[in-house]
């Protein structure tokens, strides 16, 4: 950006500033920030006045290294990304407004000058812009992972069995992840019997019956037996309608009879005690 408009910036900034606290009010009602407390709005509109009038005289990669610092404190306390972009684009009308009435520009630059202020303001966009969505990204990232971990954990009930609740969709990728748990946790507990409790599944389909035998053979060859509990009516006609053979392991209507399947295939028994 040309020098003179660097200094007239500079130069006329507290009165730059305060015009566009004004127009920033129509943002903050729009932006659902009206329950923000005053003092931490204006105070964070200012520090964003000065990140932006900043940025004229930092390095490139400082000016995105401050652009990232803000962005990261306040993404994370709830500003949507769309109350500073607003911002920037009144803070650009509220800058060419101030040049164009300062009369120290002759005409045949006033369109250089909006060039130069619209490419000011659309690089801090697109900073602001890539900071958001780059930030969202590795959070849902870590989300989704976390999620998925703790989509299909194998549990310890008792010694040498386990169970495997499971709930919501299965899809191939949750198939993976649940055979891998399946097989890292019968060795971690040493689990004899694993019991795969599909009360939470709303649909057993061909394909999540497939990918339950799967994890079932797969639990017979590394020297266990595994017992499918949670087999509602619905579920049972589904299954029969479908053709679905699971003859080659025990089922069970519900995890209680589950665990007296297993605890009778390692030769244990609940047993009722006298008061």
């Amino acid at each position: 950006m040309k020098p003179s408009i660097i200094e007239m910036i500079f130069s006329q900034r507290y009165e730059l500033e305060e015009r566009w606290l004004k127009e920033i009010e129509a943002v903050r009602s729009s932006q659902s920030l009206s329950t923000a407390p005053d003092d931490l709005y204006e105070k964070t509109n200012r520090e964003f006045v000065q990140v932006i009038i900043d940025t004229l005289e930092l390095e490139k990669a400082q000016a995105k290294e401050k652009i990232h610092s803000f962005a990261e404190r306040f993404m994370y306390s709830g500003w949507p990304l769309s109350y500073f972009t607003q911002g920037l684009q009144a803070f650009r009308r509220v800058v060419l407004e101030m040049i164009t009435t300062d009369g120290s520009i002759a005409s045949k630059r006033v369109f250089e000058t909006f060039y130069e202020v619209e490419s000011w303001i659309d690089g801090i966009v697109n900073l602001l812009v890539d900071e958001y969505s780059g930030s969202w990204e590795n959070t849902i990232q870590i989300q989704k992972m976390a999620l998925k971990e703790l989509s299909a954990p194998l549990i310890p009930v008792f010694e040498s069995i386990s169970v495997m609740p499971l709930s919501g969709t299965i899809d191939t990728e949750r198939a993976r992840l649940i055979m891998e748990n399946l097989l890292d946790g019968l060795i971690e507990y040493r689990s004899q019997v694993v019991l795969i409790d599909i009360t939470g599944v709303p649909v057993v389909d061909t394909m999540v019956a497939h990918h339950i035998i799967q994890a079932a053979e797969a639990v017979r060859l590394v020297g266990a037996e595994c017992v499918l509990v949670g087999i509602r009516p619905e579920i049972a006609q589904t299954i029969v309608n479908l053709g679905i053979d699971l003859s080659k392991f025990p089922t069970k209507s519900t995890l209680r009879k589950g665990i007296e399947a297993g605890l009778e295939m390692t030769n244990r028994k609940i047993v009722k005690t006298q008061t």
